[in-house]
């Protein structure tokens, strides 16, 4: 049975695991409509109530099946969905216009958390400028809470103190076993000030579910083409890891990916990993995650293990 959260202070239930929608878009290939409406009421069905999406997967293509999907299906009503607005529209003007066309291609008359999906590193738009737009959007009905998305502590300090009204429920990062720097700064700041960890990538693209292992370096047609955690020396790094979720996985009757997600739910009550799927039977599993606890000790155990781990993002250039 599915376990829900509250978003940050909104007092909304979201489900303990979401569902990401990065994958209905070219980067993982899910392109097929039809595929993306089977994995998104599987989702329902399971009792997954929340749907993470955002304007740059698929240039529109994700909030589009999600959207049509959520619609033919009639469950509106039944899912919280979120989406994200990338740096390079943080413009005022910009905002606004982005939160139409994402109202259009959902198909619904509000969105119920908008977030900033990057810091507008490129374009020098100031803080203030995106953030009191944001809240104006709220005002305006067009969307209910506001997030942030791979924001430092000190960044959302300053987007927080730019709102009148609002304040920010939610931050959205990676996280996953292998990947933990979150824990450095971003979770102890989410847990003293009340808000969601969205984690994104709560299975290191793939690499916590012991597909892929050294000696057998994969081979892929889609963005883990250039994940540097798929290089051999890194993949030797992780296999002491992958070895021990096994061993988990067969203790508890469970697979990989379902200890890899209890993992983070266990870390702190205030984490909801969004883990993409690409059919109904990835969704089940996903959702397999929650009802069961791993012990202190097992908890520990993979927390050692994977505290050693080192990711040599520089090997990804030759």
């Amino acid at each position: 049975m599915m376990e829900y959260r509250i978003l940050g202070n909104s007092g909304e239930k979201i489900s303990a695991i979401g569902l990401g929608a990065w994958q209905f878009s070219e980067s993982w290939g899910v392109l097929d409509y039809e595929v993306a409406k089977q994995v998104i009421e599987e989702a329902y069905l399971q009792g997954i109530n929340f749907i993470d999406t955002a304007i740059v997967y698929g240039k529109g293509r994700s909030e589009e099946y999600v959207g049509r999907a959520i619609n033919e299906l009639k469950i509106q009503d039944d899912v919280y969905v979120a989406t994200k607005i990338p740096g390079e529209m943080l413009s005022e003007h910009d905002v606004l216009l982005a939160l139409k066309g994402s109202l259009r291609r959902l198909r619904i008359d509000h969105i119920d958390l908008i977030q900033v999906h990057w810091p507008p590193i490129w374009n020098n738009i100031p803080t203030c400028t995106y953030m009191r737009a944001l809240e104006k959007a709220v005002f305006f009905g067009m969307a209910d809470y506001i997030g942030v998305s791979n924001f430092p502590p000190i960044l959302i300090e300053e987007a927080q103190s730019c709102l009148a009204r609002e304040e920010i429920v939610s931050v959205q990062v990676r996280y996953n076993l292998i990947e933990r720097e979150a824990e450095l700064e971003i979770l102890p700041y989410t847990q003293a000030t009340n808000m969601t960890l969205i984690a994104w990538s709560p299975l290191a693209k793939g690499a916590l579910t012991g597909k892929y292992r050294a000696g057998k370096t994969p081979i892929f047609n889609d963005v883990r083409a250039s994940e540097p955690i798929f290089i051999e020396e890194n993949l030797k790094a992780i296999e002491p890891l992958l070895q021990k979720i096994e061993e988990l996985a067969s203790k508890y009757g469970k697979t990989p990916s379902q200890i890899a997600l209890n993992w983070l739910l266990n870390s702190s009550d205030n984490v909801v990993p969004i883990p993409g799927a690409k059919n109904r039977e990835q969704v089940r599993e996903n959702a397999g995650a929650v009802g069961w606890s791993l012990t202190r000790d097992d908890w520990l155990d993979l927390a050692f293990i994977s505290s050693s781990i080192i990711i040599k993002r520089s090997l990804a250039i030759p």
